[in-house]
């Protein structure tokens, strides 16, 4: 059985810095297939300083899930429930929706930040 995870910003970065050994094992496995979205990619490369094929290089390892108006709608939906409540930042809404709309897991260190979402499953090793 395949295993999906959509992997985030924070993660993919200790990837490219060699930081990450499970999530470098991960991507050589067959029965696990990762996933970034958009936003995601836009976060690496906006943080590239001069490492810029590196980051591509790696984004080669991982499927992208597209942004589709059903995630637009329930990132409103979020961003309007959430937003002053627990200063949810556009990009982060945009990944939880991704989570939420595909069901996939979603792997973070930094799970503080979408702690509140019902509908997020958390992947954890």
């Amino acid at each position: 059985m395949n295993k999906t995870l959509l992997c985030d910003t924070c993660v993919i970065i200790d990837l490219i810095n060699e930081n990450d050994l499970l999530l470098s094992k991960l991507s050589k496995q067959e029965h696990f297939t990762l996933f970034v979205n958009s936003i995601i990619e836009m976060e690496l490369l906006q943080g590239v300083h001069n490492e810029l094929k590196k980051v591509e290089q790696k984004l080669t390892l991982f499927h992208r899930l597209e942004i589709n108006q059903d995630i637009l709608e329930t990132a409103t939906d979020l961003v309007k429930q959430y937003s002053l409540s627990h200063h949810l930042k556009l990009a982060d809404a945009i990944i939880a929706a991704t989570a939420m709309t595909y069901d996939v897991p979603f792997y973070t260190y930094n799970k503080r930040d979408f702690r509140y979402f019902s509908g997020i499953r958390f992947w954890a090793p």
